[in-house]
């Protein structure tokens, strides 16, 4: 096969080059140029362009276009299907990507053993070898399904597969393993990684097929390659988690056919991942007596809601500027609610030490995570501990008021279902109706949330 030109093209100006230089001749930016694929000629638009609009080819009118809703693929793992929102949608381009070895590629495998029981399937591995994935399957009990097996990093050998097999479930492991002949540049660049995952996008939306690309990611835990591709897929997932631990988080960022940030659970066994089905024990610790600095928090991943039990402690500082340290929930909205927490209750905390952790390694991002953090510091500080069965959820606002958190009754129904029988919430977000055996305070202020806890 013939080589396609490439020419490079500036990111700052849009200026072209015929090869890479340093600095981009036209605006004089340095490492700016970056390979990009020359496209064929196109036909010239006719006159009458918008003649289709008539007979109901090319551009057609918004009202006119039949919405029928597409079945999904389950995937046999019920936490994975709950991040997509229901399952694989034919046509449609998921990218997961995280750390090495915490389970990407064994999640994939299993869903796919899974799915060609009743469906065509094609696994294309650019990373291990054919007897690789045949051992990791074995290892996981699959060594009887059906899967087909493509060892291949070439993308225009990969296409033809697709072509000929005609799958209806695709898996890339991984989208930084493809090249294309049609550029030079080396696999795993920027632009290998947007043309070979353009041109999977388009064959996905032009035959229905579910594509699931493997991105590997950077130190920083972002996907790796061009910001561009979590834009031309329709899912991002991530996969989180201690690779030394047990448990693996799969959380939606991007999902248009679902909740953003709905919450996977996992464990990881000797036969793979299985789904957790109450995630919520898992970020309970089990204390023989209550013990000050700890609270829990009836929080909201997605549409899943969560108990989680929020960590503090506050020692004396042996330093002039105390240390703030959050783990698992945002540190900068540590140091604003210690500031209300001094003007609104009188609590200062400035000659302390603050440590602040969310238990099980689950990441909290909401603000409806404040008033556990407060309750937690003052629980430390004062040395006393919270009363048993308690629960508490609410966004502290700067004039120290408790705003109303969104899915108020969703977090009191998961309370009551762990046996809880006393919640602090929101004054909004108290129901009409009670529920048996719960208990809802209902507070409006700081203040008159810290009386209330004791």
């Amino acid at each position: 096969m013939a080589r396609a030109k490439s020419h490079y093209v500036c990111s700052e100006c849009g200026g072209t080059a015929p090869k890479w230089v340093g600095r981009c001749p036209q605006c004089d930016a340095w490492n700016t140029l970056q390979e990009q694929a020359i496209e064929a000629a196109r036909p010239a638009v006719p006159a009458n362009r918008f003649a289709p609009l008539a007979s109901g080819g090319g551009i057609q009118w918004l009202d006119s276009v039949v919405a029928a809703q597409v079945p999904r693929f389950p995937t046999g793992a019920d936490e994975f299907d709950r991040v997509l929102g229901g399952g694989l949608v034919p046509g449609s381009v998921v990218l997961i990507g995280g750390d090495p070895g915490i389970g990407k590629s064994t999640l994939l495998l299993q869903a796919l053993a899974h799915l060609s029981a009743s469906l065509p399937v094609l696994y294309v591995s650019g990373e291990e070898s054919a007897a690789q994935v045949a051992l990791r399957a074995r290892r996981l009990g699959l060594d009887g399904s059906k899967v087909p097996l493509l060892p291949e990093i070439g993308l225009e050998s990969v296409v033809s597969a697709i072509e000929s097999a005609a799958p209806k479930v695709v898996v890339i492991d991984s989208i930084q393993t493809l090249y294309t002949d049609q550029l030079s540049s080396a696999p795993g660049s920027v632009a290998q990684v947007r043309d070979c995952a353009a041109q999977l996008t388009r064959l996905a939306k032009q035959q229905d097929i579910a594509i699931v690309m493997i991105g590997h990611v950077t130190k920083e835990g972002t996907l790796a390659g061009p910001r561009v591709l979590e834009h031309m897929v329709d899912t991002v997932l991530y996969f989180e988690g201690d690779t030394h631990s047990s448990f693996r988080l799969v959380r939606a960022f991007k999902n248009r056919f679902g909740a953003v940030n709905e919450l996977g659970v996992f464990a990881m066994t000797d036969k793979g991942l299985r789904g957790v089905s109450n995630p919520s024990a898992l970020f309970l610790s089990q204390h023989d007596q209550q013990v000050a600095g700890s609270c829990v928090l009836a929080t909201q991943e997605g549409t899943r809601p969560l108990l989680v039990e929020v960590q503090a402690l506050v020692d004396t500082a042996h330093v002039p500027n105390p240390r703030r340290l959050s783990v698992g929930l945002e540190p900068a909205r540590l140091a604003m609610l210690l500031a209300v927490l001094h003007r609104h209750a009188g609590i200062a905390c400035f000659d302390q030490d603050v440590f602040v952790n969310a238990v099980g390694g689950v990441k909290i991002g909401e603000p409806a995570a404040d008033l556990a953090v407060l309750l937690a510091i003052v629980s430390s500080l004062k040395n006393r501990p919270l009363p048993r069965g308690l629960a508490v959820f609410g966004e502290v606002g700067l004039a120290g008021e408790i705003r109303p958190s969104p899915r108020g009754q969703e977090r009191l129904r998961e309370a009551v279902k762990l046996g809880f029988s006393k919640v602090i919430a929101p004054k909004a977000n108290v129901p009409k109706k009670a529920f048996e055996g719960l208990e809802v305070i209902a507070v409006d202020r700081i203040d008159a949330a810290l009386a209330a806890a004791w």
